[in-house]
């Protein structure tokens, strides 16, 4: 059975959806004031990879994933280009669904953006006010986490340390990955001179990022939800403040598993722009890299450890894939098209497969061992019949991978 890190209680689970109808998943999409890096895309393959291998287990999965196409950071880089808001971010929008498409990744089943979920923010927000747990202060809108029991769970944070002096925070996001101890921001109220803004129940103002997935869950899903994915750096503030603004208004927990994505560094450091070490799925292309081989190296490691990039482990990872790919191509033409017969062959890979990626989604171990199943295959002794059901089973095992045919 597949068990699952959960990073609410900090340890492995046997995964049972909260539904039996369907696996819900929502994910935290690109903030598209750029263009995503391969260190964004990291995260979203690993993610997936566990919708794909949620598929292959036979769960029906419905899936979304968030746009924030309105913040602080798209306002600052709109105004640094010279555009607007919505200009900039369509073009990052359309770009990010492009590679998706490119890297065959599946589509999410809803991308709600930001923007357009204005009406769900002034309802939480109203919300949280009639609670107390939010508040008014300069005609901005923060909460207040002391009031909500358990703040900080998710990332086990100690609550001894919140200082005994209200502070605010109020921007949308700080840089490093370490906690704000004080209130955080919901609502941006309007002040004279801002270009960004919508006239709403509560006044005239724009939703602060904290709020935005609260919304964007809301407007799709309306119980618990199966699981709810995002890079590492999430789980410092973003995904804590998410759990408390929607479990301070529903009488159930926002998601029964939390799967976080570890960095993908380059020379020891967290790929990002700030640091103006990225590199894009373009660029990798223009150094004659297939798609298939880009994915595969996002793919190839365990999600919950760094994977670190280099140009000589990016060739290595790709001549790997290209050696399995020439002995898979052999064994393909000894079929011939003929029809398949069940052998242990076929069981031995979907039994190397299966038990690495019911171990937590260990998608390297699982590569591996199905290459090294077929790395011993001497193909001049197979039947076309048993070499037929080899390329069933490694097709089977591709449409979650999908990067061998």
């Amino acid at each position: 059975m597949l068990r699952l890190f959960n990073t609410l209680g900090k340890r492995s689970e046997t995964f049972r959806p909260v539904n039996r109808k369907g696996v819900t998943v929502f994910t935290c999409g690109p903030s598209v004031y750029q263009k995503a890096h391969i260190g964004n895309f990291r995260t979203f393959l690993f993610e997936d990879i566990l919708v794909r291998y949620l598929i292959y287990a036979g769960y029906p999965v419905q899936r979304g994933m968030n746009l924030t196409d309105i913040e602080d950071k798209s306002i600052q880089e709109a105004k640094k280009q010279k555009t607007t808001v919505k200009r900039l971010t369509e073009k990052n929008i359309r770009a990010f669904i492009s590679e998706m498409k490119a890297l065959e990744m599946k589509i999410p089943d809803y991308l709600p953006k930001a923007s357009e979920c204005i009406n769900e923010v002034v309802e939480i927000i109203e919300r949280l006010l009639t609670l107390k747990i939010a508040y008014w202060h300069n005609e901005n809108v923060y909460f207040d986490p002391l009031k909500f029991p358990g703040f900080g769970k998710l990332y086990g944070l100690d609550m001894s340390r919140w200082p005994s002096r209200k502070k605010r925070f109020h921007q949308d996001t700080y840089p490093g990955m370490q906690w704000n101890l004080g209130d955080f921001i919901l609502w941006h109220g309007y002040r004279t001179g801002n270009a960004h803004y919508w006239d709403t129940r509560i006044g005239r103002g724009r939703p602060s990022w904290n709020v935005q997935d609260p919304s964007m869950i809301s407007s799709h899903f309306h119980e618990t939800l199966s699981i709810y994915c995002g890079g590492i750096d999430n789980l410092y503030r973003h995904h804590d403040y998410t759990l408390a603004i929607v479990e301070s208004m529903r009488p159930y927990p926002m998601a029964r598993y939390w799967l976080h994505c570890e960095h993908l560094c380059i020379n020891g450091q967290k790929m990002s722009k700030s640091r103006g070490n990225i590199v894009y799925i373009d660029s990798l292309r223009e150094r004659g890299y297939a798609l298939s081989e880009i994915r595969f190296f996002l793919i190839y490691g365990h999600y919950r450890e760094k994977l670190q990039y280099s140009d000589k482990l990016m060739r290595e990872t790709a001549d790997t894939l290209r050696n399995f790919k020439r002995k898979v191509k052999a064994i393909e033409r000894k079929a011939a098209g003929k029809t398949r017969i069940e052998n242990p062959l076929m069981q031995e890979l979907e039994k190397k497969f299966t038990g690495n990626m019911d171990d937590d989604l260990n998608a390297k171990k699982a590569f591996d061992g199905i290459c090294k199943v077929v790395s011993e295959i001497k193909t001049d002794d197979l039947k076309p019949a048993e070499a037929a059901g080899i390329i069933k089973a490694l097709r089977k095992i591709d449409e979650v991978f999908r990067i061998i045919f």
